[in-house]
């Protein structure tokens, strides 16, 4: 039942968001058009559920071909690959709005573990792998919230991107995505929504570890 109610929620709430923002997307897609180098899209295999690839849609905030430049998947505060308009559309996270058509197309969900590229993928313990999608990935979920400022982190660390990943990041977030597997229902995700328009108004919010008592905590 709960996957049923939960097909039915992502599609009512990703159509309303077409629809909603409509004139806000072509606003954005015009000025992808004109600045930049005029890239308006990025498709990117991700590892969807049950481990299987699939093609993501952002839009377009870093230059071509950003993945074989500097630090790769890893993207760094203040990347010298994002480009201008880029910057603002990362800031505001409106950069994850077109997932909305991978939601519709039944590859991803609202609410679920972030989608990986599969070198940050790897980063995760094998048991970690093997059950963090049997979720459908989503759009937003408990470690989008929790690591909403993960650039300033791997930027601030003082140590080198990847490594610091693989040994501080990686492993709290992998806890905290297998947490929401095993906590997953209707209202978890209604609670994970709200909580992301509200770390969006409030960044440094700690809301919620309020709103769910036995999530693993970041401590750095």
């Amino acid at each position: 039942m709960y996957s049923l109610i939960k097909r039915i929620l992502d599609i009512v709430i990703a159509l309303s968001v077409c629809l909603l923002l409509l004139p806000f997307f072509l606003l954005i897609i015009l000025l992808l058009r004109i600045s930049g180098e005029g890239e308006v899209f990025y498709r990117q295999t991700r590892i969807g559920q049950y481990n299987k690839e699939f093609r993501i849609f952002k839009f377009a905030t870093m230059v071509r071909d950003s993945l074989n430049i500097g630090t790769g998947a890893i993207t760094l505060r203040n990347d010298p690959r994002v480009t201008p308009v880029g910057k603002y559309l990362r800031i505001t996270k409106i950069n994850e709005l077109p997932q909305v058509l991978n939601v519709l197309l039944g590859d991803m969900s609202i609410v679920g573990p972030r989608p990986l590229v599969m070198s940050t993928f790897n980063a995760y313990p094998a048991y970690v792998q093997k059950e963090i999608y049997q979720s459908k990935p989503g759009i937003t979920g408990v470690g989008s919230i929790i690591y909403r400022d993960e650039e300033k982190l791997i930027s601030t660390s003082g140590i080198e991107p990847k490594i610091y990943y693989e040994k501080v990041i990686a492993p709290h977030k992998g806890e905290v995505e297998l947490w929401y597997n095993k906590h997953k229902s209707v209202w978890t995700d209604l609670k994970i929504i709200f909580i992301t328009g509200w770390v969006i108004l409030f960044p440094k919010s700690n809301l919620i570890y309020k709103c769910f008592k036995g999530l693993p905590k970041r401590e750095f």
